[in-house]
């Protein structure tokens, strides 16, 4: 087992549902260009009115017909939250943001806009159409930016809004900038480190996010799958020795059993092969 599937595993096991989504790969096609993004499917970020009724209209005809009508009935009833839970089911977490959305306009509150805008963030990893992907990008910046009118200073909604223009718009630049404006006045969050930190496994900047990823283990020293993400950062330094020393430290702190007899096998693995 590879240190990045071990650390899937042992995150599912944790239940860090944040870092799980964060951390996969894109499914887009990728094509670096100089500045080390991926620009495969960068779009203006402008678009206020981007949806995805295109997609959705596709889906319903192809429900079979017991769904579709379990569906019409909850979109009759107005039962949001159960349509969110529907799509959900049927594999579709992008019409489960596109509902989740809805919730938002209805209560419009920052923490609904900002729960909206991380639905289709998140959804882009999951998703079988990479047309949508666009289209996900400019939606989960709109709910940023909402959640942002109603509370100015809220740094997760800011770091999520400069992610998009990181992953999915033509000027990555403006995202990384708008991170480091952050930095200068919150520098010990954790969720901004870790972005940094993800940011530049992407890039192929290792050494900036073995930086990053000790920031967070000061910052929070109970951050210990901080050690999963450095582990598999030295692994593919081929700094074997740091891995198996970053693997050992997450080892010796964790309180999953499960999660300890797997990293022990890889690092019994790794002393073998090398």
């Amino acid at each position: 087992m590879s240190v990045k599937k071990t650390q899937v595993v042992l995150i599912v096991s944790a239940l860090v549902l944040f870092v799980l989504l964060f951390i996969a790969p894109k499914i887009a096609p990728k094509h670096s260009d100089d500045d080390g993004h991926d620009h495969s499917t960068k779009a203006k970020l402008a678009s206020s009115d981007a949806n995805l009724d295109v997609y959705l209209n596709l889906a319903l005809k192809s429900l079979d017909p017991q769904k579709k009508e379990q569906n019409d009935k909850l979109l009759a009833a107005q039962q949001l939250d159960s349509i969110v839970v529907f799509w959900d089911k049927v594999k579709r977490p992008d019409l489960a943001a596109h509902y989740t959305e809805a919730l938002a306009k209805k209560e419009n509150t920052a923490a609904k806009w900002l729960k909206a805008g991380n639905r289709y963030y998140y959804a882009i990893q999951f998703i079988q159409d990479k047309t949508a992907i666009p289209v996900l990008y400019q939606s989960a910046s709109r709910c940023f930016a909402k959640s942002l009118e109603i509370e100015p200073n809220n740094t997760d909604a800011k770091i999520m809004l400069a992610s998009c223009y990181v992953e999915g718009s033509e000027d990555p630049m403006e995202g990384i900038k708008r991170l480091k404006e952050i930095e200068k006045t919150d520098s010990n969050n954790v969720k901004l480190q870790l972005t940094f930190a993800f940011f530049s496994v992407k890039s192929g900047q290792l050494d900036k996010a073995i930086n990053r990823f000790n920031n967070v283990i000061k910052i929070d020293s109970n951050y210990i799958e901080a050690y999963l993400h450095l582990a598999d950062a030295y692994e593919q330094k081929n700094n074997i020795a740091k891995t198996i020393q970053m693997l050992q430290k997450y080892s010796g702190k964790t309180n999953d059993v499960t999660a300890r007899i797997e990293i022990n096998k890889y690092i019994d693995q790794l002393k073998s092969e090398n």
